[in-house]
């Protein structure tokens, strides 16, 4: 992933509403959710969510597709695991982390009154 999808996929999920949204539809599955469960479930309006879902879209962060007369909108998961990846891609000083455990790197020690 280069550093400008990057920065524009965050960029996207830097706002309340966007963030709520997208975890809404991570959580939903690749079935994904009309546009209408999503207002009600976040409480907003039908324009202010248009706005959201347009710029999480732009940011290839979820993908939309008719269904009669719905919008559904999925997350895209390879997106998300993109972004997942390029942010962890140093997690362990370099090295490819275990697949059984998070990555978790070794603790930094603070001395104090270091002079």
């Amino acid at each position: 992933m280069e550093i400008k999808v990057a920065v524009q996929s965050l960029a996207a999920l830097a706002q309340e509403t966007r963030l709520s949204a997208y975890r809404l539809l991570v959580q939903a599955g690749p079935e994904g959710l009309a546009a209408g469960r999503i207002a009600d479930a976040l409480a907003v309006s039908p324009a202010t969510l248009s706005f959201h879902l347009k710029e999480l879209a732009h940011a290839g962060l979820i993908a939309s597709r008719n269904d009669s007369r719905y919008v559904i909108y999925r997350a895209d998961y390879a997106a998300m695991n993109g972004l997942m990846a390029y942010l962890t891609e140093h997690c362990c000083q370099g090295a490819p982390c275990a697949a059984e455990a998070p990555c978790c790197p070794a603790p930094t020690i603070v001395l104090e009154n270091a002079a």
